[in-house]
């Protein structure tokens, strides 16, 4: 039995390769160009939205020495994965969508799949490698220097991204692409390797996410539960931030399951209902997945004040003007 991914087009829309040298009624023209135009409007702003917001992000950690964090790199790591998804998968989908012939289709489907499945999957996995940074931030800070340190950053980030790339990888060698044939970008794979790509790419790691920011929500809770009654100006300080983490926490969390969890649902049973589920329900999901690329520079950067003084900076290019690499931020 075989799985269907990443569908494009849908079947009947074209049969015959050779009907990218016909002419085409002036309506059916028309109606492809309305459609292309919208389309590319589209996909046009929320990849600005999505390179705009991670290159702030990734400058902002980058130049000012005060964002050099062991958390703050696994931020950095987790912006490049998305503006990545900005600039390669998103207008590498619309032009294959929109297209009316590619004589090297196979490969070029081959190639969005391969990037699509590794940068995806791997801003999934930084989410969940802070999610980790987060545990131990809150549930064991007496630890925390000693446990996450650059070395151990790095090491999460190298396996984030040697783990997407595999996967990736894997599943487009493995999977048979029909693309030729049809007219369609999609592959066909065995249900064991979508159900291995699933697991290993989203349910595995949201598993795990929802766990530890759970425990990371109850130990907060009694943290500021224990010294609610206390009068030191700094302890009061300090429960106002568990509450801001907190609200952070369940906000990072909620997105991430609003965004992606419709798809991967729809991938999961579809087979199981004899692929009942429309071809444009599961594509209007899996951009839903994609603006998770864009969310992540707001929900990471802007509830914090020291990324908001850093993003004005920015943008007035006051860091043009002087040397402010050092400048206090928070």
């Amino acid at each position: 039995m075989e799985h269907e991914l990443f569908s494009n087009r849908s079947d009947d829309v074209f049969e015959d390769k050779n009907v990218c040298n016909e002419s085409e009624n002036v309506s059916g023209m028309s109606a492809l160009t309305t459609s292309t135009y919208l389309l590319c409007i589209l996909v046009s702003s929320l990849s600005v939205i999505i390179m705009c917001g991670n290159l702030l992000l990734i400058t902002s950690i980058i130049y000012f020495k005060q964002l050099h964090t062991p958390t703050n790199y696994l931020i950095l790591s987790l912006a490049v994965a998305d503006l990545l998804v900005g600039v390669v998968v998103l207008p590498f989908t619309t032009v294959l969508s929109v297209s009316s012939c590619w004589y090297l289709e196979d490969l070029l489907c081959k190639i969005r799949g391969s990037f699509d499945i590794f940068l995806c999957t791997s801003s999934i996995l930084n989410l969940c490698s802070i999610s980790v940074d987060r545990y131990y931030a809150v549930c064991q800070p007496l630890r925390y220097r000693t446990k996450i340190n650059v070395r151990v950053i790095v090491i999460m980030i190298l396996v984030s991204w040697t783990v997407s790339a595999i996967n990736g990888i894997t599943i487009t060698i493995l999977g048979v692409n029909q693309g030729q044939s049809n007219r369609k970008c999609v592959f066909h794979i065995t249900i064991s390797l979508a159900i291995m790509g699933m697991v290993s790419g989203f349910y595995l790691p949201a598993i795990t996410m929802f766990s530890i920011y759970l425990k990371i929500l109850m130990v907060a809770q009694r943290q500021a539960h224990s010294i609610q009654n206390t009068t030191c100006l700094s302890t009061k300080s300090e429960i106002k931030m568990e509450r801001k983490a907190t609200k952070t926490l369940a906000i990072v969390m909620g997105v991430f399951l609003i965004c992606w969890t419709p798809f991967f649902l729809c991938m999961t049973f579809n087979p199981l209902s004899n692929y009942t589920i429309p071809v444009p329900m599961i594509a209007a999901f899996r951009w839903l997945g994609w603006s998770n690329s864009m969310l992540n520079p707001f929900i990471y950067a802007f509830f914090y004040s020291w990324f908001r003084s850093a993003f004005r900076m920015i943008i007035s290019r006051k860091i043009f003007k002087g040397d402010f690499t050092h400048s206090k931020l928070f």
